[in-house]
């Protein structure tokens, strides 16, 4: 053994104690080899928490979350989801109800700057309120906020300082729906950063944790995003991502349509009214996406003809990256109150009682639902 690797690999990160290792960025433990010569030595990620506020970036899958959430639910502690309210229903974790135990559930939902600007936001907690109890969620609080524009923030922490009741705090969330920018926050909030953040591993599974000491000996716990191959951020470039979720408050795009009339957003999404009456139909989406507007007929036609190009995003080159376009029938029955929710992408107000045959595509894979209204 060399003296070199000897001496890296007995030195451990001062920040969380694990093990330093100059060969692998994406691994834990990386350390840039010119650092090794810092006192105290810290690895980079412990190094990026803090100085520039930048939680790990690290992902699960599926049954490494589930596994995850079920030692959650062998503690004593509260439970804080974070959800998106942009995606609400691509951001809630299925099954959490079953996990947690009888962990108390604080639902954060996160984004409320991006909803228009005239939203009556009580309607959105009573709203939300519901979607949980249809998930089979008990949740002891609905907390709006944008972690982003410091909206709501207060409302959060006086949340915790509720429930919490000296336990730790666990906070679960997909990926993408501002987990990071709300752990952030809290760690200014409510450590010294001083203080040692440590990472500690799950039984079973090479999983790590963020733990952030809090005053009173309790923690508060940042799980890795779990990642969701069904919404559309997920599947789209970085570059496209910047487009189709949207940085600032919606302008609802209002459609008056004839039945047989077909929308595009780029070649992400096409919605078909089939068949109904004339009616118009609201579209929160991001203000980036363009729509364009044609007859049902011509709709095969002109996909072919300019996908990628005219209908963009994503480029020629991404598209083929991209599942297929699948369809989805929906039927709309008459005086219902419903949107048509498109994961990652948006959703779709139907603003007629006559009802109405439409047809969603979108890439395989991608999640289509159907729910009450929520503005």
């Amino acid at each position: 053994m060399t003296a070199h690797n000897q001496h890296s690999e007995t030195n451990h990160c001062a920040g969380c104690g694990v093990a330093l290792q100059t060969e692998q960025p994406d691994q834990l433990g990386y350390v840039p080899a010119q650092a090794l010569a810092r006192t105290p030595i810290i690895c980079q990620r412990c190094f990026r928490i803090k100085n520039y506020n930048e939680a790990s970036g690290i992902t699960l899958n599926q049954d490494d979350f589930l596994r995850l959430l079920t030692h959650v639910g062998g503690t004593d502690s509260l439970v804080v989801n974070i959800v998106d309210i942009f995606d609400f229903e691509g951001s809630m974790i299925s099954g959490l109800a079953r996990f947690v135990g009888t962990n108390p559930v604080i639902l954060v939902v996160n984004k409320i700057d991006l909803l228009p600007k005239v939203t009556n936001y009580n309607r959105i907690v009573n709203w939300v309120q519901r979607q949980a109890k249809e998930a089979g969620l008990r949740v002891v609080e609905v907390v709006l906020c944008s972690a982003k524009k410091n909206m709501g923030f207060e409302r959060v922490i006086e949340a915790l300082d509720m429930h919490r009741k000296g336990r730790d705090i666990y906070v679960v969330g997909a990926t993408n729906v501002g987990k990071s920018t709300l752990i952030n926050r809290l760690i200014r909030d409510y450590s010294d950063l001083d203080a040692e953040l440590t990472v500690s591993q799950y039984p079973g599974t090479t999983l790590d944790l963020v733990r952030i000491p809090l005053d009173d000996g309790a923690s508060i716990i940042d799980t890795p995003g779990i990642v969701y191959k069904h919404r559309l951020t997920e599947l789209v470039s970085k570059k496209d991502l910047m487009k189709v979720m949207p940085d600032r408050p919606i302008k609802p795009l209002v459609f008056q349509l004839n039945d047989q009339q077909t929308i595009f957003f780029g070649s992400l999404a096409r919605f078909d009214f089939v068949q109904g009456e004339r009616q118009s139909f609201t579209f929160y989406v991001s203000n980036a996406l363009q729509a364009h507007r044609t007859k049902l007929e011509r709709a095969d036609e002109l996909y072919e003809e300019h996908r990628g190009v005219l209908l963009a995003p994503p480029s020629r080159e991404e598209l083929e990256e991209l599942p297929k376009l699948t369809k989805h029938p929906i039927r709309i029955p008459k005086n219902a109150n419903l949107d048509v929710s498109v994961s990652g992408l948006g959703w779709i107000k139907v603003n007629g009682t006559a009802g109405a045959d439409l047809v969603i595509h979108v890439p395989k894979g991608v999640k289509v639902a159907v729910r009450e209204s929520v503005i």
